[in-house]
């Protein structure tokens, strides 16, 4: 929790008044009994209808003040809670954005929308009860024991045998269920997954027929939450009937007390009844303390779960080195890799090679050859176990990954494209870029003939990940926008393995035509994709095995004649 406390000095004048307010509330409340003690004693009682009016005005007077207080409390409140969670939620949110894909793994996507949202809700509607109640309560409680007290000294048993009752009964609530809502936050991770797995993979779950399959992992998920959430809720709610019970015996004890007292011309009715009133809110501030604890608690948990997500630290970490000059060589030199967690051999080991700029090379290989790892390595989404990699003679550790990534254009293997029109998908290459850039870019990419067949062409609104479109139409749109980055370095992990070899061979010319000065960079399962490539290396087993043209290749290695054979023997 000190680290969320953190945010909210950012907004402690706001915050400040949000507890002042409360305290001008709370004061004409503890005052209002009073009044009305007065006005049955020395008005009603006494026939004083003049004092009764006067005394009746200036308590409406009163309750208009304290009514603004309070309104007020409650705006600083908000005003203030809500600015912290956006905080919260925008630090947050950057911070999963700086993660490596090993650490986001880690946590697993559900988890982290989790905290994201639900977590960081909790400690901020924590924080907008902690303005008001963390004043208004404590106030009620050491006041009304004052001013109940001024009443008559025999209330002071009453308030003696109550308190401890009610807080022993609250103390044992909360510590039970103090553990349990990490756990329901836990719960809440697995329903996330569950939902976003099966959202994300609607067409997978239809295809196999596994609808009632997944409802019922769904269901699984979705009951585990709720008897979790049904488990604290039943030991919460023993709280209030444990307080009525103190409270209403209470009221009874004052009012027995209070008729003996009056009965003997030792008090007076009207007192009795502010006695009533003050006992009342002496044991709801005692509630409201005790809501308190259940919300640390709560909010706790989720603080928790949120600073595990701050406090990590990225472990891919730029350099201070801009890349600002072109790229004219990359180099591998004796690069070694595997995935973090993983045992056994590497993925990729001993890897040497250079490219040159301008120059478009293929990476050629079976299933698991490692040529996926090879090119993260570049815009270093993983970092070498082993070895270096090395852009115009500099460690690509030493650069700033911002100015880094920018030169590099990557295509992944599954395209990723975000709710929008076709323009907007395309301009994440380029923000600032116009239509006619827009156009020339999905020309290149082979994209403009299929897109102008929509209705609306360019405004075309796809679904979430282009869910609208076909495996080839999201491939193009996805090089398209790769192609408005501008980049030295274009990167097809795969990417166009959905069209047919026609439209390939047309883009490859294009490429060629448009893009004659930046380095490319294909991965590609098909020898037909890449035989026109300047040099293709050959991955087997994490090592590269052979390099050179198509020719070349063909005379001396054995493993792309093999590829090539089981490929294009027949044609």
């Amino acid at each position: 929790m000190k680290k969320m406390f953190v945010y909210m000095k950012r907004y402690w004048f706001i915050a400040l008044l949000a507890p002042i307010t409360m305290i001008s509330e709370v004061f004409i409340d503890l005052q209002l009994p009073k009044l009305m003690a007065t006005i049955v004693d020395e008005g009603v009682l006494k026939g004083n209808l003049e004092l009764v009016i006067k005394t009746g005005i200036f308590m409406v007077l009163l309750s208009i003040v304290g009514g603004l207080s309070g309104i007020l409390a409650a705006a600083f409140g908000s005003i203030a809670s809500q600015n912290f969670g956006n905080d919260v939620r925008c630090d947050t949110y950057k911070k999963v954005m700086s993660l490596s894909p090993e650490q986001t793994d880690k946590f697993t996507t559900g988890s982290l929308v989790t905290r994201i949202t639900n977590d960081i809700q909790q400690v901020q509607q924590f924080m907008n009860f902690l303005l008001r109640m963390f004043v208004r309560s404590p106030m009620f409680f050491v006041g009304g024991i004052i001013m109940m007290l001024g009443l008559n000294l025999s209330f002071a048993t009453v308030v003696a045998i109550c308190l401890p009752l009610m807080l022993l009964g609250v103390v044992l609530i909360v510590i039970k269920t103090n553990p349990m809502f990490k756990v329901v936050q836990e719960k809440l991770d697995k329903l996330n997954s569950v939902v976003m797995e099966n959202v994300t993979g609607a067409r997978v779950v239809k295809a196999y027929v596994r609808e009632e399959h997944e409802t019922k992992r769904f269901g699984n998920a979705n009951d585990d939450l709720c008897t979790t959430n049904l488990r604290v809720q039943f030991i919460l709610a023993l709280m209030n009937p444990v307080i009525m019970i103190v409270m209403n015996a209470a009221v009874i004890a004052i009012i027995y007390i209070g008729g003996l007292q009056v009965q003997a011309g030792a008090l007076q009715v009207g007192k009795v009844m502010s006695a009533v009133t003050y006992v009342t809110q002496i044991l709801f501030s005692v509630m409201m303390i005790t809501m308190m604890f259940q919300m640390i608690s709560r909010a706790s948990a989720s603080a928790g779960r949120i600073s595990e997500v701050l406090d990590t630290d990225p472990v891919i970490k730029g350099g201070d080195k801009e890349l600002t000059g072109e790229i004219t060589e990359i180099e591998f030199r004796n690069v070694s890799f595997k995935y973090p967690g993983t045992s056994g051999n590497d993925i990729l080991a001993d890897v040497d090679f250079k490219l040159t700029k301008g120059e478009t090379v293929a990476i050629l290989g079976s299933t698991g050859s490692g040529k996926t790892s090879l090119v993260a390595l570049i815009a270093r989404y993983y970092d070498v176990c082993s070895g270096e990699i090395l852009i115009n003679g500099v460690n690509v550790k030493e650069y700033t990954l911002s100015s880094l990534r920018k030169k590099i254009g990557y295509v992944l293997q599954k395209s990723e494209l975000f709710s929008g029109t076709i323009e907007e998908n395309i301009k994440w290459g380029d923000e600032t870029a116009d239509l006619e850039e827009v156009k020339k870019c999905a020309k290149i990419a082979q994209a403009d003939d299929f897109i102008m067949g929509f209705n609306d062409d360019y405004n075309t609104i796809i679904g979430e990940k282009g869910a609208s479109l076909s495996g080839g139409q999201k491939q193009r749109i996805s090089i398209a926008r790769s192609i408005m980055k501008k980049p030295e370095v274009l990167i097809f992990d795969d990417s166009t393995s959905a069209l047919d070899l026609g439209t390939e061979a047309r883009l490859h010319a294009a490429l060629r035509e448009n893009l004659s000065e930046t380095t490319v960079i294909m991965i590609a399962q098909r020898i037909a994709s890449v035989k026109n490539c300047d040099r293709i290396f050959v991955l087997d087993g994490g090592r590269i095995v052979g390099s050179g043209t198509h020719a070349e290749l063909l005379e001396n290695n054995e493993v792309y004649i093999d590829i090539y054979n089981s490929q294009l023997s027949k044609e």
